[in-house]
């Protein structure tokens, strides 16, 4: 294992300018190179490196001069949605490990081609899903591992977020979803529910997505907000986005569980992933923190309803890896902690220059799910075939690596049981 390893960075924007500074925190990462288009990002990434390292990195930007290095172990890109996949492939076929940041595919074909890649250099590409990492996620998951929820039978999820500021800015503040919404119409951001949702399935593990079909409302949103906020000469007040303002994806499982994604960034709104887990003897919904599971001793019907918030079950059931989190202190709070977990996960599987717990497969499976419905949309939501990315390994792949990162059990032996203490330091995660 190395104890220490160097990662380029390509992309600062916004998204990247705080991941950058957060990587930082990692123990044993140095940033040697930083990569963007746009002269002034980049020189924003090098003040990031120096003001936290007192080392000025160099500063690049065309990504393939940044690859070209021979001293580089891996890259993080976190540049526009349309982009994150090829340079990912660029990245493995220079020989680096590589994690790109969420969005969803504009192909099915460069899905296939991220695989290809990594299968072929041996190099992994890790999708940052940091909401995998989210501590009522993780406590969910470790309530199913534990048999709370019964047997599986539907999950639901999305991304419902009023954006319609920066969407309806993008030209100003140069951030590429303004582009996405004028020209696609989909679920254009699947992944941040449905990568803790497909976990819980073993999606590529004993189960895979085999269909899907999606539906999109009118678009209206959008353009409200413009009139209402540039005036009605501002150049795309009357502009037909097609992307539709709510859009409902439905997914069918190898073993018959059903999912449902939402998204929604047009209309205002609070913020929600509107996360749902139901089996067997239980359910969990998100919105208002309701939790309903099966009473020992039945009664009024069978079920015990309790009105109070989840916080009770998330201290009972907190995941390890939180537990050990909470106790050692909050070394990096982007997105209530869940950016620094995801982060370290990735770090520790380029130290151990072994495949990491969101692999090429999930990546290539939850980005999908963009082109997939597109497709299905433009053909009047019709259901389109969900393609096999692990090419038939889901039925018997070889075993996942075990540890505290983990996503496929929670690997309890993994920590020790000094790391969960209590301790005087912030558990107010995420306020």
């Amino acid at each position: 294992m190395k104890e220490t390893v160097r990662i380029g960075f390509i992309g600062l924007g916004g998204r990247g300018t705080g991941m950058l500074g957060e990587l930082l925190e990692c123990d044993g990462v140095t940033v040697p190179a930083v990569c963007d288009k746009y002269e002034d990002r980049a020189r924003k990434g090098d003040e990031i490196v120096f003001e936290k390292t007192g080392v000025h990195p160099d500063v690049y930007l065309n990504h393939r001069e940044l690859l070209a290095r021979d001293d580089i172990d891996a890259v993080m890109i976190d540049t526009t949605w349309i982009t994150h996949a090829r340079i990912a492939i660029d990245a493995m076929r220079a020989g680096k490990h590589c994690a790109m940041e969420v969005g969803g595919a504009a192909s099915v074909e460069e899905c296939w081609q991220m695989v290809r890649a990594s299968e072929e250099t041996g190099k992994f590409c890790m999708l940052l899903e940091n909401c995998c990492y989210d501590r009522k996620e993780m406590a969910l998951f470790n309530m199913m591992k534990k048999g709370l929820f019964g047997e599986l039978v539907h999950l639901a999820g999305g991304y419902e977020h009023d954006l319609r500021d920066e969407i309806c800015l993008g030209r100003e503040n140069r951030h590429g979803r303004l582009y996405n919404f004028q020209m696609r119409n989909g679920e254009l951001y699947p992944t941040h529910q449905l990568g803790p949702i497909s976990k819980m399935l073993g999606i590529n593990r004993k189960n895979r997505y085999v269909s899907l079909v999606s539906m999109a409302s009118k678009s209206r949103g959008l353009n409200k907000w413009i009139k209402e906020n540039k005036g009605e000469d501002y150049d795309l007040a009357d502009y037909a986005f097609n992307q539709g303002d709510v859009v409902t994806t439905m997914i069918k499982c190898a073993n018959g569980e059903t999912v449902v994604l939402t998204h929604d960034c047009s209309t205002p709104r609070n913020y929600s992933r509107a996360y749902r887990v139901q089996g067997t003897k239980g359910v969990y919904m998100e919105d208002g923190d309701s939790i309903y599971l099966e009473d020992s001793t039945p009664h009024a019907g069978g079920w015990r309803h309790d009105p109070e918030k989840f916080d009770k079950y998330l201290e009972e059931y907190d995941h390890p890896l939180w537990k050990k989190y909470r106790k050692d202190g909050i070394h990096a709070g982007g997105h209530g902690g869940m950016d620094f977990l995801v982060l370290s996960a990735f770090v520790e599987s380029v130290k151990l220059d072994a495949q990491p717990p969101i692999d090429v497969y999930d990546a290539a499976t939850w980005m999908a799910v963009t082109v997939l419905s597109e497709q299905s949309i433009a053909l009047g939501s019709s259901a389109v075939p969900f393609p096999d990315f692990t090419s038939g390994m889901w039925i018997d792949r070889e075993p996942y690596r075990r540890g505290q990162f983990c996503l496929e059990e929670v690997c309890e032996d993994c920590f020790n049981p000094d790391d969960f203490l209590t301790s005087s330091v912030s558990t107010q995660v995420g306020e």
